[in-house]
């Protein structure tokens, strides 16, 4: 195992694999109950969906561990599940079951161009600039929905949104759990984001708002059947060849290529595993995380992403795959937790949205505001996810914009050919669907 593994030549041996992938399940183990509470939104059975969750997790962290050897885990991308639920089912109205059909597409398009290297092609065409802003726009979007399921921002008539009802318990309960999350995150607690919703569902037993198991069977029992979503993403696929649909998988792989892409580099780096400003087995990486989008959309559940929360148990000392080895494993033990579901509430799960979306902000960070060439595309990517309650609409205004303002600064040439055909392609969506 050592060998395979080569313990020795990353400096790292047992013990400290098994806690860094400890620690790196903490720290990403939120998902096991957030991603079933947004999915749910979208009319999907939560107990199937917690069960897919676990499982392709499992399935991602050993291909990734085995395949690629990295210390990278991978679990349902928040803010896919996001776009998944509200954007795609809710907003455009497709069944939740065609929605996973473009899951499965999307996952092997990806495989395809892994394997074929035309990924970096793609990587290259678009500008940083909108790279950064989407992953930006999808915390602002993800956050504003932690808000609303949290009870902080309601509707309003007037002004479409406002502040909610702060004297209603549940709401407090959320703005409690946010100042604890916030505690923890700023004190640099490992697994702040999982501690901050245990401290926060307790609080809610406490004070009556979250009903207290009575028993051992509502804590632990056998793990919950995946019947109502396994499968469901092949008995749709005659539903999938519309535009509508085209651009939901365009989303799909669009944000999982760069989520992925992202994670790769930041975390690789963090191990010290870039040599000569290269990721070395990077094909494997991405194929892993390709591997897991299928298996996560005919198991029943949204992309499958890397997680960036893999960064709390390469600080632990992680460095090869058995980290994420040994992630999978404590997730499969998660598997027989799932009745708290139950005492897991939306006002638990709201910090959790709100404190992701803040760190996913931090990309705005690295946008040149002071090019206005960039700052409008960019600027309208973020603005428009939340305002317009879809990623995908936030993508298009930031892909449509670009071309516009670089060829009004006079650098026409060097916008890639590429970005000029998916400036046309949201273009004529946007004349599609009104």
């Amino acid at each position: 195992m050592a060998r395979f593994f080569d313990f020795n030549g990353l400096g790292t041996n047992m013990r400290t694999e098994f806690i860094a992938g400890m620690t790196t399940f903490f720290a990403m183990a939120y998902i096991l109950f957030v991603n079933p509470n947004t999915l749910a939104e979208a009319g999907m059975d939560a107990g199937a969906v917690f069960g897919a969750t676990a499982l392709v997790a499992i399935i991602g962290s050993v291909t990734m561990g085995l395949l690629a050897n990295y210390p990278i885990a991978l679990a349902p991308g928040m803010g896919l599940n996001a776009f998944f639920a509200y954007s795609v089912v809710i907003g455009m109205g497709i069944p939740w079951q065609t929605a996973l059909s473009g899951v499965l597409v999307s996952g092997l398009v990806f495989m395809v161009l892994t394997a074929s290297g035309i990924r970096e092609m793609i990587i290259n065409a678009i500008p940083e600039p909108l790279k950064m802003a989407v992953a930006a726009g999808i915390g602002l979007f993800i956050a504003f929905i932690g808000l609303k399921t949290g009870g902080l921002v309601v509707a309003n008539e007037a002004t479409l949104v406002s502040l909610g009802d702060l004297s209603k318990g549940t709401t407090l309960l959320a703005v409690f759990g946010l100042v604890v999350s916030a505690v923890l995150m700023t004190r640099g607690v490992k697994g702040a984001i999982f501690f901050g919703m245990i401290l926060t569902a307790v609080a809610g037993m406490i004070f009556g708002l979250i009903p207290i198991p009575t028993s051992l069977g509502e804590v632990i029992s056998a793990p919950p059947s995946i019947a109502p979503t396994f499968g469901q993403a092949f008995l749709h696929f005659d539903e999938i060849f519309t535009v509508q649909m085209m651009i939901v998988i365009l989303t799909f792989f669009f944000v999982d290529f760069f989520d992925t892409a992202g994670t790769l580099v930041a975390v690789a780096n963090q191990a010290g595993l870039i040599k000569e400003n290269k990721v070395p087995r990077a094909g494997r990486a991405l194929i892993a995380d390709s591997t897991a989008t299928v298996a996560g959309s005919i198991l029943g559940t949204s992309t499958t992403v890397s997680y960036i929360e893999s960064s709390a148990g390469v600080a632990a000392g992680g460095r090869s795959g058995m980290t994420a080895i040994v992630t999978a494993l404590f997730f499969g033990l998660a598997l027989f937790f799932s009745p708290l579901l139950a005492i897991i509430t939306a006002p638990v799960t709201a910090p959790a949205l709100i404190i992701v979306g803040v760190l996913m902000a931090a990309s705005l960070l690295q946008i040149d505001w002071k090019k206005f060439e960039y700052a409008v595309p960019a600027f309208l990517t973020v603005i428009m996810m939340p305002l317009t309650y879809s990623i995908a609409t936030g993508i298009a205004f930031g892909f449509l914009f670009y071309p516009v303002t670089m060829i009004a600064k006079g650098r026409a040439k060097e916008v890639h050919p590429i970005m000029y055909v998916l400036s046309l392609g949201f273009l004529g969506y946007f004349i599609w669907l009104h």
